[in-house]
């Protein structure tokens, strides 16, 4: 199974770095395969500990792919680590193991700490098409504009339909990242 979390890491100096991520969960391990290179994963090779953040702010997710990663933090509870301000929970892991990879070494981790800080009481669309918005995004330079295009025309419906404040921020910034990459393509 893979859940979109928020990834916090920090390197010796203890800069955090906040990264949307999709972690695969087995019965035994949280495994987080981020991309050579990344802070991400330079902060995990450097410490061995991250905070995966599960969290309901979809703007967190298009905040950090479109530069807007200073969210609120606070100490995590077992590890050198930062927690989002506005995790509804948190897993503290430590890494056990490496799979080297040219692209995406496996990081295969163990949870040390576990913590609910808030219920959650589930998404509406318009969150859903922000984070699926969010990977298309992350994916620009990758996928073809059709795709892009038709993507972002069946999730604005659901933008559409059930948005918050929240939602239509989040949504308004991954757009603008959208129309700023397809200006550099036509210039």
């Amino acid at each position: 199974m893979i859940q979109e979390t928020i990834v916090t890491t920090q390197n010796q100096a203890g800069v955090v770095h906040i990264a949307p991520m999709g972690i695969h969960i087995t019965a035994d391990d949280f495994i987080i395969l981020p991309f050579k290179p990344s802070t991400t994963l330079d902060n995990l090779l450097e410490n061995k500990v991250a905070v995966i953040n599960y969290c309901d702010d979809v703007r967190v997710f298009a905040g950090c792919l479109t530069g807007r990663r200073d969210w609120p933090l606070k100490d995590a509870e077992h590890i050198t680590g930062k927690v989002l301000g506005c995790a509804l929970a948190h897993t503290e892991v430590k890494v056990t193991r490496i799979e080297e990879d040219d692209l995406r070494p496996k990081l295969f981790c163990q949870a040390v700490h576990t913590v609910n800080h808030a219920p959650f009481t589930g998404f509406n669309r318009a969150q859903y098409a922000v984070l699926e918005a969010a990977i298309l995004v992350s994916r620009l330079h990758m996928l073809p504009l059709e795709k892009i295009d038709s993507d972002l025309a069946y999730l604005q419906i659901g933008v559409d339909k059930t948005a918050g404040d929240r939602e239509k921020q989040a949504w308004v910034w991954l757009m603008t990242a959208v129309n700023n990459y397809k200006s550099t393509l036509n210039p």
